[in-house]
């Protein structure tokens, strides 16, 4: 299988469904909103962007399933699965607010081998496939050399539907705050990560997260000299549910720190 044929052709898909979100997102004033859980919305744009998405790359790789967030597609791959997410950000796209991303991944079996977030605040395409690197609209992308946290700025997601650490969570919040060059909170977890890939965060942990949140981001950050993993240190992330993803040099002062705090009670 060519991973970078199916990157590129993974990228024309994206720009179809990007090109009917955009739109979408400039006449918001008809928005269906639906609740699927406390502080969990979906929209139309999520359902008609993800369909677009499953009927594209359908056709670039036949025999593979899907993992989609809005289940448009039930179909399960032997080997190969479309890990989707058609608008990562939902709220922030209701709102208006950016950043919002399309994040796509495809795994074989369970590791990523290509993966692609579209960030439409800055229109930036961030891609990679196994062994291929990792590349922003066209050029190579690596992840910082800061060494240290307290030199590093930190980004993470609030907690909106699983409160069951936010103590050990607030904790954490504080001492980044008071170790770091500071902490952001975005509201989309593929672009915090594909921002770690080129460098702009030196590292990023969330908890209560699903796997088409972050597919297409554990690609990037990997194939950009980053480590990533759960909070136990598992670098096998993609289903554990919680992530930290770091440039190389602060990684392990990073795990340790999270692994204190989150996991001590």
């Amino acid at each position: 299988m060519q991973y970078q044929e199916i990157c590129e052709n993974t990228i024309e898909v994206v720009r179809e469904a990007a090109s009917y979100i955009r739109g979408k997102h400039e006449d918001r004033s008809n928005l269906n909103i639906e609740v699927k859980g406390q502080h969990n919305f979906v929209t139309e744009v999520d359902k008609e962007a993800e369909r677009i998405l499953v009927e594209g790359l359908s056709k670039v790789v036949p025999e593979a399933g899907f993992i989609a967030e809005e289940g448009t597609s039930t179909k399960k791959g032997d080997v190969y699965n479309w890990v989707i997410d058609p608008v990562d950000g939902t709220t922030n796209f209701i709102h208006g607010v950016y950043p919002f991303a399309i994040s796509v991944g495809l795994i074989e079996h369970n590791e990523v081998i290509a993966g692609v977030v579209y960030e439409f605040g800055l229109d930036e395409y961030f891609y990679a496939w196994k062994d291929g690197g990792a590349w922003l609209n066209g050029n190579p992308i690596k992840v910082s050399t800061v060494t240290g946290l307290e030199n590093g700025l930190i980004a993470t997601g609030f907690p909106y539907t699983n409160f069951t650490y936010l103590s050990q969570y607030m904790e954490s919040v504080e001492y980044f705050m008071k170790n770091s060059h500071g902490l952001r909170r975005l509201g989309s977890a593929a672009t915090d990560i594909a921002y770690v890939a080129c460098g702009r965060y030196e590292g990023f942990y969330e908890y209560g997260l699903n796997p088409w949140d972050i597919a297409a981001g554990i690609l990037l950050v990997k194939e950009a000299g980053g480590r990533v993993s759960d909070f136990e240190g598992d670098n096998s992330p993609l289903f554990s549910e919680n992530l930290i993803c770091s440039n190389g040099n602060s990684y392990d002062e990073f795990l340790k720190v999270i692994r204190k705090i989150m996991l001590s009670k």
